[in-house]
């Protein structure tokens, strides 16, 4: 009887883990989902022709490219053309003007879809809803062209609508051209964007809005917190990720100004202020027909992108977030 209770009881089998499934050869899964890769060439097509293939041409930033040599013939030179660069007394003043843009641009651009989507998420009247929604998203496609068009009409120191307006407001008779004055050419550029921009902008934070489980806002208002605390607590961690991810995406644009908008609303006055990388590489490039120096040029806001876009994307990481990648 005591052996019988001194002998320690039987451990309990171990439960057998599950057989992993087996690997379905290459060949096989490409079989049996070919229309799904079907559908994926034409994407895959367009980022290798218009994408990689084109990339070979970054390698005359290290040549003196001469169109009749080629890329063969031409002669290297190394690091001669970003010596040029870093050296050359235009890029202090051109990373200035892009700084200060891209600075603007993440304070009144970036942030104003966010404001935009939240107001918009508080409206209880569907119709008043989209109709606002429709007319803000209209914006978004009309070429830089009209919209700079429409500018000059707007800001013309003869005839434009609020020049006008702001000289009889203030009751000056002196004609302010705002259009060529170096003192508003970034006012008037962050305005237009935001113009275009944020409507647009929005879509992707309603659709991270419409995601918020309901059923937290409840709990909120049981607790007693009032509309203020409900976006506070539950709206904005709820969309925290999708702007933390839009913030990683923009940081890798912050050197890209957008040439287009930049070109059109430059003019011999304000050049000053309105040169940035974007139009110094047409102006390098295409009209003096240096090749090289703009390539150089180019890849080196390339290359500061991917750099800004890993270093914010590791900076999200350390603050608690998911990131990217």
């Amino acid at each position: 009887m005591a052996t019988d209770l001194a002998t320690p009881p039987k451990a309990a089998p171990k439960a057998k883990k599950p057989k992993r499934a087996d690997k379905v050869p290459l060949g096989t899964a490409v079989l049996r989902y070919r229309w799904l890769y079907l559908m994926l060439l034409p994407g895959v097509a367009y980022f290798v022709i218009f994408k990689y293939l084109p990339m070979y041409g970054v390698t005359i930033a290290f040549q003196d490219y001469l169109p009749f040599l080629g890329y063969s013939g031409s002669p290297w030179v190394g690091f001669k053309h970003f010596e040029q660069l870093f050296s050359g007394p235009d890029f202090a003043r051109l990373l200035a003007n892009t700084l200060i843009l891209a600075a603007l641009h993440i304070l009144f651009v970036f942030t104003a879809p966010v404001i935009v989507a939240l107001m918009l998420n508080e409206l209880r009247v569907n119709i008043l809803k989209r109709s606002i929604q429709s007319l803000i998203y209209i914006p978004h496609f009309l070429s830089w062209t009209i919209v700079a068009a429409l500018t000059y009409v707007l800001f013309a120191a003869d005839f434009g609508v609020i020049a006008t307006w702001m000289r009889d407001l203030l009751g000056d008779t002196t004609k302010i051209d705002y259009m060529a004055q170096e003192q508003w050419f970034r006012e008037i550029v962050i305005l237009q964007q935001l113009w275009k921009m944020t409507g647009w902008g929005t879509i992707i934070y309603l659709a991270a809005l419409a995601g918020v489980d309901p059923n937290l806002y409840e709990a909120a208002r049981m607790d007693g917190a009032g509309r203020f605390r409900q976006l506070w607590h539950v709206t904005l961690p709820a969309i925290r990720p999708t702007v933390v991810v839009m913030a990683i995406l923009a940081s890798g644009n912050l050197l890209d100004s957008g040439f287009e908008q930049i070109w059109l609303m430059t003019t011999s006055l304000n050049r000053g202020v309105a040169e940035v990388f974007d139009t110094y590489v047409y102006y390098a490039g295409v009209q003096n027909g240096n090749f090289s120096y703009s390539t150089a040029v180019g890849l080196f806001k390339g290359v500061a992108g991917v750099i800004l876009i890993f270093g914010s994307n590791w900076l999200a990481k350390r603050m608690g977030q998911r990131g990217l990648f």
